[in-house]
């Protein structure tokens, strides 16, 4: 079987075909250009309703949605803001991007947040931004007790957790606010974009001003007028707006995301358990709350050094699949020793432990059995290469 080209993307639905020709005809790609249902102002209602939150604000990215929401938090000046070890460079970029101090807390083996790092870094922090970091939820039972009794504000990383679940509630939904990306590689694809959510009309009525939404466009946004209205021209304008271009390739895969998460989590219990087989690996479970929507899988190197850990990566890349192994790969985003923007950047031992054998290998929702079997065959016969020649 031919090896998947695993970095594609489902084709954009034909339903999006007949929007998108007639913006192309009347360039009408501005989301506040039209008087009501400009596709951005659709595609937030839509959403929204999906989630069963009562806003959402649409943006440019999720870095854009997180940024957004720490500024609609009104912090004080100089905030701390507890973060996971595990995250892309995006989260405490948006941090640092606020004038915010990040607070990096332990992740553990499973990719999840340490409870006990994070309940002894809690006390002293302004606010919590949980990255549900490639799809893994932490306990947000804990972490939701532990900020609730705390009063502190929780921001829902998630990127990657687009039709995930806990306790049957949706990821996004548990914090104050939730935010969502639509770039490529997620189960929605727009090239880029994102979406936040959230029950408060104050924080989305501070979301939509610094959105750029100038003058009296915030009317444009219904049922919050009279929020957004406090704010006329009291906050900075950053113009993170979404397109209606983007808005309608978003809105056309809404319908598909049921099936896709239904797919990828079919995709990846298949792969997990013929790589858990080989003692060398673990996929970690997910917490017995979650229920999962991936797109990717990640596991654990058991037993390798150093070298033999990238001889396995080199070994898989050349027969045809990549693997990222997250503090192998040099200058990786989502390494946090490579986030020397943070100053004072503390060491955190098991999170690195962790990146050190962690491997990333992405499975888009749309591949079949016969590609999975092809690729689990190069990672498991790039395994066996390199255990056999450390046993020489």
């Amino acid at each position: 079987m031919t090896l998947p080209d695993m970095h594609s993307a489902e084709a954009i639905p034909d339903t999006a075909r007949a929007e998108i020709e007639q913006l192309l005809q009347s360039g009408d790609l501005f989301r506040y250009t039209a008087a009501a249902d400009a596709p951005v102002s659709l595609l937030e209602a839509e959403f929204a309703q999906m989630m069963g939150s009562r806003y959402a604000l649409a943006v440019s990215s999720c870095s854009a949605a997180l940024f957004l929401s720490l500024l609609a938090l009104d912090l004080p000046q100089n905030a701390k803001v507890l973060i996971p070890g595990f995250t892309f460079a995006a989260v405490p970029s948006a941090v640092i991007h606020a004038n915010y101090t990040p607070v990096l807390c332990e992740v553990g083996e499973n990719y999840r947040i340490d409870m006990a790092d994070f309940a002894a870094k809690l006390p002293g922090v302004d606010a919590v931004i949980i990255s549900h970091m490639r799809g893994h939820t932490s306990d947000m039972d804990a972490i939701m007790q532990l900020c609730d009794a705390a009063n502190v504000p929780v921001i829902e990383d998630a990127a990657h957790s687009l039709g995930t679940l806990w306790h049957d509630r949706k990821i996004g939904t548990i914090g104050k606010i939730g935010c969502f990306s639509f770039q490529s590689y997620k189960m929605v694809n727009a090239g880029e974009g994102g979406i936040l959510i959230t029950d408060d009309a104050y924080l989305v009525a501070r979301a939509i001003i610094m959105s750029g939404a100038y003058e009296h466009n915030w009317k444009k946004h219904p049922g919050i007028a009279d929020a957004c209205a406090r704010w006329q021209n009291k906050l900075p304008l950053y113009n993170l707006r979404l397109n209606n271009l983007s808005a309608v390739l978003v809105r056309a895969q809404l319908a598909e995301l049921p099936r896709r998460v239904a797919d990828g989590l079919r995709n990846h219990d298949y792969v997990a358990a013929k790589l858990n087989a080989a003692p060398q690996i673990d996929v970690p479970a997910p917490l017995p709350p979650e229920t999962r929507a991936p797109d990717s899988i990640q596991f654990n190197l058991v037993g390798l050094d150093d070298a033999a850990i990238r001889a396995f990566g080199e070994a898989s890349a050349k027969a045809g699949v990549k693997v990222q192994v997250f503090g192998q790969s040099t200058d990786n985003a989502r390494a946090f020793w490579n986030w020397q923007f943070i100053k004072d950047l503390p060491d955190l031992p098991r999170t690195r432990a962790m990146l050190m054998t962690a491997c990333d290998v992405r499975l888009p929702v749309q591949l079949q059995p016969a590609e999975l079997d092809a690729i689990v065959n190069v990672l498991l016969g790039a395994l066996a290469t390199v255990t056999k020649s450390a046993a020489a």
